[in-house]
């Protein structure tokens, strides 16, 4: 089994940053894609960012397209997402989420893997 522990989230005012951090442990070797999913109350699940296992590939969903950026540390066996300019449209529980393969799907039902999450709140 995998096991993914989100960290980094917190209060922030609008147009700042924050960093979040996804250490997996376990059967590490079986993951493949990462991503960042988030939930804002009262919404669905939606994607936000994936990475593919070399950290050579990466999408984003067009909310965050230039205001995020997704990478990894294999040694570490890390994923991480950089948020800057945050909107108070940025709030949410921001999910974690690991695949079997390397398909970067945006679709979370493809995704093998979840973090508990850990929660985003942007003041305007």
């Amino acid at each position: 089994q995998v096991q993914l522990v989100e960290s980094g989230g917190g209060l922030v005012q609008a147009g700042g940053s924050l960093r979040l951090s996804c250490a997996a442990s376990g059967r590490t070797f079986g993951i493949y894609a990462m991503a960042w999913f988030r939930q804002a109350p009262g919404k669905e699940r939606e994607f936000v960012a994936s990475i593919s296992r070399s950290g050579g590939n990466t999408d984003y969903a067009d909310s965050v397209k230039g205001r995020f950026t997704i990478s990894r540390d294999l040694a570490k066996n890390t994923v991480y997402l950089q948020m800057n300019s945050l909107k108070p449209e940025d709030t949410a529980d921001y999910y974690c989420a690991a695949d079997r393969i390397d398909n970067m799907d945006s679709d979370s039902h493809k995704y093998n893997y979840w973090g508990q999450g850990t929660q985003v709140t942007v003041s305007s």
